[in-house]
């Protein structure tokens, strides 16, 4: 079995009963057995309501071509004197300095 992606489909609140019954029969008729749906109502007053339903699938052929490239298997060999250095460095004694200033993250917003 390949990697799986979650995938949504979204329903406006302005349809009519009779319409969104239908709709989701069809959505779930045509949806693989180990998709795993989820339906949520999502948004508020302001913005309007929706039903929000999220399910897995298997990835598609240009997604799973991208997918191969950020998997990790075309990294070089591990460098035995990057190796070294770095076993050198983590021994290394570090202690901050008592008047070094230190970083604070604002937040903003």
């Amino acid at each position: 079995m390949g990697r799986r992606v979650k995938d949504f489909i979204e329903i406006s609140e302005y349809t009519s009963l009779d319409q969104l019954i239908n709709t989701l029969t069809a959505i779930r008729d045509n949806l693989p057995d180990e998709a795993e749906p989820e339906l949520r109502m999502k948004g508020d007053d302001v913005f309007g309501r929706r039903m929000s339903i999220s399910y897995f699938r298997e990835l598609n052929a240009e997604e799973a071509t991208l997918d191969a490239r950020y998997n990790g298997t075309d990294l070089p060999a591990p460098d035995a004197a990057i190796e070294e250095l770095r076993g050198k460095l983590d021994d290394v004694e570090f202690e901050r300095e008592a008047n070094a200033p230190k970083r604070r993250i604002r937040r903003v917003a």
